[in-house]
């Protein structure tokens, strides 16, 4: 027994900030407010976070008791508790997850997807704190940079305890790559503070896996094992879900063996001080948003139009108060957020549009409709708002 539990019931929640946004009240799944998001701070409070749950949240019954197993493809398998996991150097990261789905109702205006209705918030920077997950691992005799072990492991696979539905009521697991989890750079940890207190309930207490970079669907909270696996893992969020299909592709013609697991996500930028219409005076208008990118890659330029696209302006960005942010400066956070800010005077109807570049050039899609995908994920393109100015009365 691990003395961590995944309930039969949604009887025993824990309590949420009132403001949240509710897309699903059981399994809970909830946002923040666009002005909040981004009105907090760089680091997004516990409280504020998007809260992304497949099932009742599980409850730990003793602490002290509490067990995560290392087992599979390994030469000696081992039980660890988080007394073992704080007697390891703990490694703080500066790290946004962010939901797959993230910004799936504006895709779902195009054509219905499948999927939990999010805004532009299922997403949020915190620091974490816990052991390095390659650390962990030379425990049971993988060392560093390791891409297959003696006995056959390629892949790390994550089960927590929750009970999801899609599982048929077995617990939630994803995996990753053996080599990102022995690469140090990585920075992959086995997490047991957020923000510098312990995690609460539902994001993970008492142990989850943060893999910086990667869509929050790989970093499985609430941990039991941690299995050294030949493949990836079958599960159904890894197998029959979460993967990126073009829009030919329906419920009638899926193949899900057809496409990988999703894994990076893509460059994301949003505008979050106004909504998808907004009435505004004319005159100067402010605008302030955040843009990120997966694996690591840092935002080289967030461009801003104040026109429809007809001609853009550069946004200011900015992640830590008066350190000026270069994207793969020692000094960034490079699987962090960007805030930015732009401004511009409008005198008329119009449409505020945001695209972001990461450092490896890549950039948003102009148009949802070309990467539109029946289960509503990654959509990243450009952010746009309607502006109406109102004008006062002759």
């Amino acid at each position: 027994m691990k003395f961590l539990r995944g309930p039969s019931d949604y009887s025993q929640e824990p309590p949420r900030h009132p403001s949240l946004i509710i897309n699903s009240q059981e399994p809970f799944n909830a946002e923040p407010s666009r002005s909040a998001l981004i009105s907090s701070s760089y680091v997004t409070p516990v409280d504020l976070f998007y809260k992304r749950n497949h099932g009742p949240v599980p409850i730990v019954d003793d602490i002290e008791r509490y067990r995560v197993s290392i087992c599979g493809l390994v030469e000696k398998s081992m039980e660890l508790s988080i007394a073992d996991m704080k007697k390891l150097p703990k490694h703080i990261v500066t790290a946004t997850l962010q939901c797959a789905g993230n910004r799936r109702t504006a895709m779902s205006k195009v054509k219905t997807v499948k999927g939990v209705g999010w805004d532009v918030c299922a997403i949020g920077n915190a620091i974490w704190g816990g052991a390095k997950l390659a650390d962990v691992l030379e425990l049971v005799g993988i060392p560093n940079l390791a891409s297959i072990t003696p006995l056959g492991g390629k892949h790390v696979e994550f089960i927590s305890v929750d009970k999801c539905k899609e599982e048929n009521g077995g617990p939630y697991k994803a995996s990753i790559p053996l080599i990102q989890a022995t690469t140090s750079d990585s920075e992959v940890i086995l997490a047991y503070e957020m923000n510098g207190e312990p995690l609460n309930r539902d994001h993970g207490y008492p142990l989850r896996v943060i893999v910086p970079g990667v869509i929050g669907a790989r970093s499985v909270k609430w941990l039991d094992s941690i299995n050294i696996i030949a493949e990836e893992c079958q599960g159904f969020f890894m197998q029959k879900d979460y993967k990126m299909f073009p829009p030919k592709i329906n419920w009638e013609n899926i193949d899900w063996s057809t496409r990988r697991p999703q894994m990076d996500f893509p460059v994301q930028s949003v505008i979050c001080s106004l909504e998808d219409v907004t009435k505004v005076k004319p005159g100067k208008i402010t605008v302030h948003g955040y843009a990120v990118s997966g694996g690591g890659r840092g935002i080289e330029r967030v461009d801003v139009s104040f026109d429809g696209g007809k001609t853009w302006v550069e946004a200011s960005r900015y992640q830590k108060t008066e350190i000026p942010y270069v994207a793969d400066e020692k000094s960034s956070d490079k699987w962090a957020w960007v805030l930015f800010k732009a401004e511009d005077e409008i005198s008329e109807n119009t449409e505020i549009v945001a695209k972001a570049v990461d450092i490896a050039a890549n950039v948003q899609p102009e148009n949802v409709e070309f990467i539109w995908n029946l289960r509503g994920i990654l959509n990243a393109s450009w952010h746009r708002i309607h502006i109406h100015t109102e004008h006062p009365d002759n």
